[in-house]
């Protein structure tokens, strides 16, 4: 036995599209419509329950009304190549008669008295960002050369880095260089200096010119040979003394 033919008039019939981007959640509308003279009880599932809130989910639409259902799409990460299988399925049956209760009454129905309506769902970005997900094989080539141009950034930077160590190299023996120099210098003029002052010295001290002068002088006289030594004069005054003091004594 076929199923019963839908009752409700679902708007979007086919397709229940969310337009991202999905970085936060995107949500998209329904409407059921009850165009017949009885209520009409209706459901709505999905393959994605996770994915998805709905509100409501379920309810009673009266007869000649229409119900907006509210679906929301929780943020994920969208992935334009990724096949989207999410669909919705909105099922329906004629209300049956008294009071209605929501918990006990799609248990309890007879599977052939349902009536049921698919919607798929479809993922689109806006205008812009959607042209560009759609050049794939430009997406794959510009991918490609971002692989590329790593290896030859890191061979010009291997370059780069030999040439600043030989470089660095040249710099240190330059420098190495350069300090024997300015030692060999530093030398020179503590030489020069002490050159300098040696020659300076005996103007700065008049005794030792003085003592130079009396020394120099000494040697071109010479010792006088009429000055007697100190011992020949010594000698005299005792003999004279002597000679005072015995002739006082005999005297």
């Amino acid at each position: 036995m076929s199923k019963k033919e839908q009752v409700l008039v679902i708007e979007p019939p086919i397709e229940l599209t969310f337009t991202g981007p999905f970085t936060q959640a995107v949500s998209s509308y329904m409407k059921l419509k009850n165009p017949s003279d009885r209520k009409v009880c209706f459901k709505i599932k999905t393959t994605a329950p996770k994915r998805y809130c709905v509100k409501p989910n379920s309810g009673v639409v009266d007869p000649n009304t229409e119900v907006a259902i509210a679906v929301s799409l929780q943020p994920f990460e969208y992935d334009p190549a990724e096949k989207n299988k999410h669909k919705f399925m909105v099922q329906s049956m004629f209300a049956p008669d008294g009071e209605i209760n929501q918990d006990t009454l799609w248990k309890e129905i007879d599977q052939n008295d349902l009536m049921d309506s698919k919607l798929r769902c479809v993922f689109a970005m806006p205008a812009g960002q959607e042209q560009n997900n759609t050049e794939e094989p430009k997406f794959e080539n510009s991918r490609s050369q971002v692989v590329a141009t790593p290896v030859a950034a890191v061979k010009a930077e291997t370059d780069q880095m030999s040439a600043a160590v030989v470089e660095i190299k040249k710099l240190n023996d330059q420098l190495s260089q350069l300090r024997q120099e300015n030692i060999v210098l530093k030398e020179e003029t503590l030489r020069l200096k002490r050159i300098a002052a040696a020659s300076d010295k005996p103007h700065d001290s008049p005794s030792y010119s003085s003592t130079t002068v009396t020394a120099k002088l000494w040697d071109k006289v010479g010792p006088s040979t009429d000055v007697l030594p100190t011992t020949h004069i010594y000698a005299a005054l005792i003999i004279l003394v002597l000679g005072v003091m015995l002739g006082k004594f005999f005297l």
